[in-house]
């Protein structure tokens, strides 16, 4: 069956479809030895000799889905052309090729979804959806009520308004204080962005939660595989009621890394 080129280099984990379609109009991708260089090209990844820089690509068999508790100092990219470290030197032992499923700034920490399934990423990413991220966010001083039902009705980012959201304050101190943040968006550096807006930087943020998925006590920089009610759980994000089971978390085990004192 043909499918957009794009699609199909996405399933098979080569890349996002958003970056795929940059290597196309790159003249990095031929089908049948031919280079092709228009988004809406379709081609049969079962008939078809499908290569990328002149290597030949097929359907990956094998999915992946894990959880990664990112760190601070780390770039969500495959690569970076500064030769900042990435999310991918944290994962190790993996022969299929996985790309991290949207993204968290350099600073921010927390839970990140990597995945060799293009659709399975698409799904977590588009707006339809509207799948909740939990986050605990540390700002400089103590936000007002009249700020956060200001940040909660949403505020003016780039002359794009924002999406109610859900903000609860957690602890106060002497100089800033924790809030839980519950998004159904994911702009580039929102949560700081907003925060500014009211007069509060942010300063360490977060992400405990993505949809039915929850970072639990997965130490930072570790990494551990989605077990099959998880995979599930985001499969079926479609029907309203989609959760995971109480008692159901049947976690694998964790992977951990060793970092240098200088990341």
């Amino acid at each position: 069956m043909k499918e957009r080129l794009q699609k199909i280099l996405a399933r098979a984990g080569i890349t996002s479809r958003r970056k795929a379609e940059e290597m196309i109009l790159e003249g990095r991708v031929s089908v049948n030895g031919g280079v092709v260089l228009e988004l809406g090209s379709k081609a049969d990844a079962g008939h078809d000799v499908i290569e990328l820089d002149g290597m030949a690509i097929g359907a990956s068999e094998n999915k992946v889905y894990l959880m990664l508790n990112k760190p601070p100092g780390y770039i969500t990219s495959v690569e970076d052309p500064q030769g900042r470290p990435t999310v991918m030197g944290l994962v190790y032992g993996i022969a299929e090729r996985i790309v991290p499923v949207g993204r968290l700034d350099y600073e921010t920490e927390g839970l990140l979804i990597m995945t060799n399934d293009g659709d399975f990423s698409q799904m977590l990413q588009h707006p339809r959806f509207e799948i909740e991220r939990c986050y605990r966010v540390k700002v400089k001083g103590v936000p007002t009520r009249i700020a956060l039902d200001k940040l909660r009705a949403g505020v003016f980012i780039d002359a794009v308004k924002t999406n109610k959201c859900k903000i609860k304050v957690l602890s106060k101190l002497d100089k800033n204080s924790w809030l839980e943040v519950r998004l159904k968006e994911g702009r580039n550096r929102q949560i700081r962005k907003m925060f500014d807006v009211v007069g509060h930087q942010a300063i360490r943020i977060i992400r405990t939660q993505f949809g039915p998925l929850e970072l639990g006590a997965l130490p930072v920089g570790a990494h551990r595989f989605l077990n099959k009610i998880e995979i599930e759980s985001i499969k079926a994000l479609k029907k309203p009621t989609a959760k995971i089971p109480p008692g159901k978390s049947l976690q694998r085990p964790v992977r951990k890394i060793h970092r240098s004192k200088d990341t």
